[in-house]
């Protein structure tokens, strides 16, 4: 599911291709956004960006950028790639070894004047934290330091959009969070479209705008991540979003002065927000985020205590930094479980442990419905 296309300028493409990947994708990206493009290995994310770049020529397409069509089947127009102002950062960097830092950058300034490439190289350097290490080898520099040296070189041929392939999958953790802050720093004075590619979906709820969700090939839906993360228009785009508490229940009313609906699930009654698209008796697909999930905190009742109580014994318990991950077995014969996640104070105060008891909440706000599909891997309603 594509957004509206804006009148305002960005960059608007449309691909369809059988082979080698097949492709039906429909995107666009404003100047100054960035768009992650997320999915599965063998995707076809990065056939998307070798397309715009001029790399790879889709079958049939419409590639517009900035006002200037790139690509246009219906006309059988195709604008070559050397002709594209595209800054492409690719996986590997793919930096020359035998050129300094400086002169990485200064290879991507052939449109200037000799006279004034040194001078520009510099300041780009310096624009991505790396003035003081111009005469540095590529094998002399970090990952991080290669990472900065590539986006600068791409930034050197002035180009109409910014296409990252994974750019930060090659450092470390402490490494990738820093380049993180450096690219939203960096993202704040350029007025172009910048599309990034990453199999991550912290990394791209934390860099992006938007969130374009691919899937063999296919555009599934494009939105705010937050938003496609608590609103998936599929079971599909649910678990591809890695969503855990994801289940099939009959929708049993609605109530439009309560703003509910009603689901029957396991034998129980749940009470969701109102979502009067499914008809009374049909099947539907829904899930809830684990924050939405609420712990009752023992011996202290909370408001929300009293939506959807469920009990159970936590059957898993990680510690994942300064959170912690649950799984909270609520029909054992059945094995039914709820994924939560609490702070690890929380969890501390609480006395919490693998094979605990504990009651949880259902926030029904929070319970999502989607269309039927059956579930593999789960028990169905």
């Amino acid at each position: 599911m594509a957004d509206e296309v804006p009148t305002a300028p960005g960059i608007q493409v449309s691909l369809i291709q059988t082979q080698p990947i097949p492709l039906a994708i429909d995107l666009y990206c404003q100047p100054g956004e960035v768009l992650a493009i997320a999915g599965p290995s063998g995707g076809g994310k990065t056939t998307v960006l070798r397309a715009i770049a001029g790399l790879h020529h889709a079958e049939n397409g419409s590639v517009k950028c900035q006002g200037e069509i790139w690509q246009d089947s219906a006309s059988g127009f195709y604008l070559a790639a050397h002709r594209r102002a595209v800054g492409l950062v690719f996986q590997t960097y793919a930096l020359f070894p035998h050129f300094t830092a400086l002169g990485n950058i200064m290879e991507a300034l052939a449109h200037l004047p000799k006279t004034v490439r040194k001078e520009r190289a510099r300041e780009l350097l310096k624009r991505v934290h790396l003035d003081g290490l111009e005469d540095r080898y590529p094998k002399a520099l970090s990952g991080g330091q290669q990472q900065r040296v590539a986006v600068a070189r791409a930034l050197a041929r002035e180009p109409k959009v910014l296409l990252l392939d994974e750019p930060f999958s090659a450092v470390d953790q402490v490494t990738r969070r820093r380049l993180y802050r450096e690219l939203n720093e960096l993202r704040r004075s350029l007025s172009m479209p910048i599309l990034l590619v990453t199999h991550d979906l912290e990394e791209a709820t934390m860099l992006a705008d938007r969130l374009c969700i691919l899937h063999k090939g296919v555009t599934l839906q494009s939105g705010p991540p937050l938003e496609v993360a608590a609103h998936p228009v599929s079971a599909t785009v649910a678990r591809l979003m890695d969503q855990q508490n994801l289940f099939t229940a009959q929708i049993i009313s609605h109530d439009p002065l309560a703003r509910k609906t009603l689901l029957r699930w396991r034998g129980l009654v749940l009470e969701a927000r109102y979502q009067p698209d499914y008809a009374p008796g049909s099947r539907v697909c829904w899930m809830i985020q684990s924050s939405n999930v609420l712990l009752h905190r023992r011996n202290r009742e909370s408001r929300g205590d009293r939506e959807n109580p469920l009990s159970g014994t936590i059957i898993e318990y990680m510690i994942l930094g300064d959170h912690v991950s649950m799984r909270v077995e609520v029909d054992k014969q059945l094995q039914i479980a709820i994924t939560i996640t609490v702070p690890v104070h929380v969890a501390r105060r609480n006395e919490l442990a693998y094979g605990e008891q504990v009651t949880i909440s259902l926030l029904a706000e929070g319970i999502h419905l989607m269309p039927f599909v059956k579930l593999r891997g789960t028990k169905q309603d």
